[in-house]
């Protein structure tokens, strides 16, 4: 099969021609290009293209590298070939911090296991490229379908998603996201759950245990999320919130402890990340939560049930929201792409273990 494209585009640049008016066209590449850059036969960019015949990886890299180079578009014929199903889930996962991929790890994994379960595989990609990269496995077919993580606020992959031809399902809630097929754990609940918890109990204050600021800094919209919903519900049942952001490590845990603890009554406390360094300083200064403080936390069940007295907590559900993304992404690829676009949540759940006093 041969695939040529002699289609002309406005810019000059190599192998530019004259026009009728005398300006600049760029002729635009064609699969000889492609193979002169590559390196290799016509004939084998049409066997890329088309997968009609067996191609050593190398081979295959070196004819798409040269078509990202060269920005080269086949006719709509070569891209319903190359568009075959690939049976690959791509998963953009970034991993901006040390801390956060170890969190995003139970997501991929739960991703990973439907995924086979369903004869398909993970692609994993864990730069943090941007739009530049969703776009990059669409145009080189890498995958059938994309699963998006750490969605900002406002985030350029989410307005890119709107424009692909293959399915993005977003782990996360852009700002703007009518239109997007999204899902996420429902952190505005549990925040409510939270302050609740700690306001029956009887707590007047509530000092937070944060997000670090490099985090914040991210624009994670699970986190203002959180925040708001937080703040609104303490103002409803009088409780002062107070939050306070520090490192995720033993030395911010005491710099938290030092900045809420004093003389008199301690505040309620509610820790938003992994409750080990903070049960760990409790106990080496003589408290136990649920017998000197209260303490609630949001954080995983298997976090929770292994400090020295397991919080009172609302899990996030990493495996749960994993599993609504890929039951809804196989639907899309089942179904066609053209199923309604919404916002799906994981429900929030309250699990006690002792770690709050009961009034009376």
């Amino acid at each position: 099969m041969r695939i040529d494209d002699d289609r002309l585009s406005g810019s000059s640049g190599p192998g530019a021609a004259r026009g009728a008016t005398g300006r600049n066209l760029r002729i635009a590449p064609t699969s000889k290009d492609v193979a002169r850059v590559a390196g290799v036969s016509q004939s084998t960019v049409s066997y890329v293209m088309s997968g009609k015949r067996p191609i050593s990886e190398r081979t295959r890299r070196l004819v798409l590298d040269a078509i990202e180079e060269l920005t080269y578009e086949p006719h709509a014929g070569a891209r319903a070939l190359a568009g075959r199903r690939t049976n690959v889930i791509g998963l953009m996962v970034p991993f901006h911090t040390a801390d956060a991929a170890s969190g995003l790890m139970a997501f991929a994994e739960e991703i990973a296991v439907v995924a086979r379960a369903h004869d398909r595989d993970v692609l994993m990609l864990t730069a943090a490229e941007g739009p530049s990269g969703l776009a990059r496995v669409e145009r080189r077919a890498m995958c059938d379908a994309v699963i998006a993580m750490e969605i900002a606020t406002e985030d350029p992959r989410a307005e890119l998603a709107r424009e692909l031809t293959m399915p993005v399902i977003l782990i996360g809630v852009p700002a703007r996201h009518e239109g997007l097929h999204c899902v996420d754990f429902d952190f505005e609940s549990a925040a409510q759950l939270l302050v609740d918890e700690l306001a029956d109990a009887g707590c007047r204050e509530v000092a937070v245990l944060g997000w670090a600021q490099e985090r914040a800094a991210l624009g994670i919209n699970y986190i203002p999320r959180f925040r708001e919903r937080a703040a609104a519900r303490a103002a409803e049942r009088g409780v002062r919130l107070r939050w306070v952001s520090t490192s995720h490590d033993r030395a911010g845990v005491e710099t938290y402890l030092d900045a809420v603890l004093g003389a008199g009554e301690p505040p309620g406390l509610l820790a938003l990340h992994s409750p080990h360094d903070l049960g760990a300083a409790l106990q080496q200064r003589g408290l136990v939560p649920g017998r000197d403080l209260d303490l609630v936390s949001l954080c995983t069940d298997d976090d929770a049930e292994v400090q020295p007295v397991p919080p009172t907590a609302v899990s996030p559900q990493p495996r749960d929201v994993s599993r609504l993304a890929m039951t809804w992404l196989l639907e899309l690829l089942d179904n066609g792409n053209d199923t309604p676009a919404e916002l799906r949540l994981v429900e929030a759940r309250l699990t006690r273990r002792g770690s709050v006093r009961r009034p009376g």
